[in-house]
């Protein structure tokens, strides 16, 4: 299994991005999934974002990493939109990362430091015409990731809505979100056979044992 640590969205922790996580539980992996927001949801991702402005994108940031801090270092971040600035900062700054999940959203990779972190795979999702994604330099910012990290993926979508993944929102597309599912639980199903591939060398290497003893 995997264990991922999930980010909402500009409208908040709503149900849809509970059942997308409820969905990875299910498939056998770890989930967290903290309100960045404090309890709050809101009916527009207008207000959602006038929220996250009023108390500043940098507090957001930190109460993502907050949320990791006891967490172990091997972990997964995944992010909705918002969500993707505390996932892609943890990613590509805290040690142990597994990897990144950035959805419908993406940061140039300097905004939290140099390259992008070796050993460290990478998945970006978002819809063609999607106003924020594609009209706001997110999409050239994953095509930069994708040509210079070793291992990172883009996926688009045809469409021109935004969090087209979230069951519980009017902009939901059931086709294109079964498709970031399957795409997601693949992605975290490859990192826990890496994982359990590393676990048997360990203990498969000469010396191993005596290591441990």
């Amino acid at each position: 299994m995997a264990e991922v640590l999930v980010f909402h969205h500009g409208y908040g922790l709503t149900e849809g991005v509970r059942a997308f996580a409820e969905r990875l539980r299910l498939a056998g992996h770890v989930v967290h999934v903290p309100d960045l927001f404090e309890g709050t949801v809101f009916d527009s991702l207008r207000e959602g974002i006038g929220h996250a402005e009023s108390i500043g994108f940098g507090t957001i940031v930190e109460r993502g990493t907050a949320a990791a801090e006891g967490l172990p270092a091997e972990l997964v971040y995944l992010g909705f939109s918002l969500g993707v600035l505390p996932a892609q900062k943890l990613a590509q700054t805290r040690p142990g990362a597994k990897g990144a999940l950035l959805l419908e959203a993406c940061v140039p990779v300097a905004e939290f430091g140099g390259a992008w972190p070796q050993g460290v795979p990478v998945q970006v999702h978002g819809m063609e015409a999607d106003p924020f994604f594609a009209g706001e330099g997110d999409v050239d910012a994953a095509r930069a990731l994708v040509a210079t990290a070793a291992d990172a993926e883009l996926f688009r979508y045809p469409g021109e809505r935004h969090l087209f993944t979230d069951s519980g929102l009017p902009s939901y597309d059931e086709p294109a979100a079964r498709q970031v599912t399957q795409r997601v639980l693949d992605f975290l199903d490859r990192i826990d056979r890496i994982d359990r591939i590393d676990r048997l060398d360990r203990i498969e290497r000469p010396g191993a044992v005596a290591a441990v003893r």
